[in-house]
């Protein structure tokens, strides 16, 4: 809807980007804060930390304005017959991954300003010597970088509808249910920040009601993977690279959110607090919840993107060691996470020595196949086999033209005339690809 807008958000990236870079060469010193950048920790940090703030801020600026773009892009600009009840899950997806965006992105931004008018007008809106509320930061933080998380998690959730329902021949289960879970999380979203506080010493009040609404996110989350396993049910799987990837996401995503059970408990959240069964929960969420559903969408669209097929023996190759090579890394840390471990702390207790030289040999396992995964993309985009325009037999208006697409992907508007998953169902069509075409041989037909 507003490419300039969309060409100012990119630009700002390298501006935040130097900002940050040049924390590190600001004189007396990086910021020292941490990647949260707590405050009043934050408050006497050197002028690196001052970098830190406005490369945050010039990110979250960056994120607002494609936000912005993205929902009146959605709202106003559907083609022909395009109802909220007939877009792609990856679309709705997209839609409450911006809403999010623009809705939390201010607090952060704020929360750095507040920081910067302490360091250098002396304000104390953090400071306890002038009364400020220590706290305060810490609820505006996580107020952001909760929801953040499903900013990072949703578009995967849409990416993941959409192959699994290609790849499984079948309509998506309870598609209306999707969509609805989507806005779910995003209002839920917002009432379970506290819960990354639960020992920093908030109000003890506060406790129960965030533990019951962390709690109460798992529904929404739990219709999707229900819907995703009905959809599976009795389907005719492919399981190309692709279909590999959003079925490890599954798997992953399902052992977090059991995870995140616990850690949604105040008593057990209390004991497991910075060890490293957060980083194992974390990583779970996060990398097989957000890096395995990015996979699975760069394989899907690759023969879209740029006209010719990956690899498909590399690609099957990179997804299991990337499976084996992750869950070898993480999954033990839940275990020394339990016996104490603490985490961001580089030191550790020898008793926990082998496991994490079993870690270290696994990692590096996990590393390598992203090299595998890089080698694919560049060999199958300079030399690989020209692809089909529609190889998955997808439904969806992208799948409909030429690959890569044309200049401006259609000769005419196309008109939706039903669902974009009515796989396996007899005489089903999405769209009308050439309205005027068909409307005229339609008229000769009745003449």
């Amino acid at each position: 809807a507003f490419p300039r807008l969309n060409a100012l958000s990119f630009w700002l990236l390298p501006i935040a980007g130097t900002m940050f870079v040049a924390s590190f060469l600001a004189p007396g010193g990086a910021f020292g804060a941490g990647w949260t950048g707590y405050a009043p920790l934050a408050e006497g940090q050197p002028l690196g930390q001052t970098f830190f703030n406005m490369g945050v801020q010039w990110a979250g600026a960056s994120s607002i304005m494609t936000a912005l773009n993205f929902l009146v892009t959605i709202i106003t600009m559907r083609a022909p017959g395009m109802t909220f009840w007939r877009m792609p899950l990856l679309v709705w997806a997209n839609f409450t991954t911006s809403l999010l965006v623009v809705i939390a992105t201010p607090f952060i931004a704020g929360s750095q300003f507040f920081v910067m008018f302490d360091r250098i007008l002396h304000t104390d809106f953090f400071t306890p010597e002038g009364g400020g509320y220590v706290l305060g930061y810490q609820h505006i933080f996580w107020f952001y970088s909760h929801p953040a998380v499903y900013i990072m998690m949703l578009p995967g959730f849409g990416i993941v509808s959409e192959v699994i329902a290609s790849m499984s021949r079948k309509p998506i289960f309870g598609y209306r249910l999707m969509a609805l879970s989507l806005m779910g999380i995003l209002v839920l979203g917002f009432s379970v920040w506290a819960h990354h506080m639960f020992v920093a010493g908030m109000a003890d009040w506060l406790r129960v009601p965030m533990m019951i609404t962390t709690l109460l996110i798992a529904v929404p989350t739990g219709i999707k993977v229900f819907s995703w396993t009905a959809t599976l049910w009795q389907g005719r799987i492919h399981l190309s690279t692709p279909m590999l990837f959003a079925l490890g996401f599954v798997t992953m995503f399902v052992i977090g959110g059991l995870s995140g059970i616990y850690l949604g408990a105040v008593p057990i959240t209390i004991h497991a607090s910075d060890t490293y069964f957060i980083v194992a929960h974390i990583h779970y969420v996060l990398f097989g919840g957000s890096v395995f559903t990015i996979f699975a969408g760069v394989y899907y669209w690759f023969p879209k993107m740029t006209g010719r097929m990956y690899d498909e023996r590399l690609g099957k190759l990179h997804f299991w060691m990337t499976f084996v090579g992750f869950n070898a890394t993480f999954f033990p840390m839940h275990y020394v996470g339990l016996r104490g471990m603490p985490r961001r702390v580089s030191d550790y207790d020898e008793a926990f020595g082998d496991v994490n030289f079993a870690i270290t040999i696994a990692s590096f396992l996990l590393g390598v196949s992203f090299i595998v995964f890089v080698y694919n993309m560049v060999t199958s985009w300079t030399r690989g086999p020209i692809a089909e325009s529609n190889p998955w037999r997808a439904h969806t208006l992208e799948w409909q033209v030429s690959s890569p697409p044309p200049i401006f992907n259609f000769d005419e508007i196309p008109q939706v005339v039903g669902g974009p998953y009515e796989y396996g169902v007899p005489g089903a069509r999405h769209a009308v690809m050439s309205p005027t075409e068909e409307a005229r041989e339609h008229e000769e037909v009745h003449a």
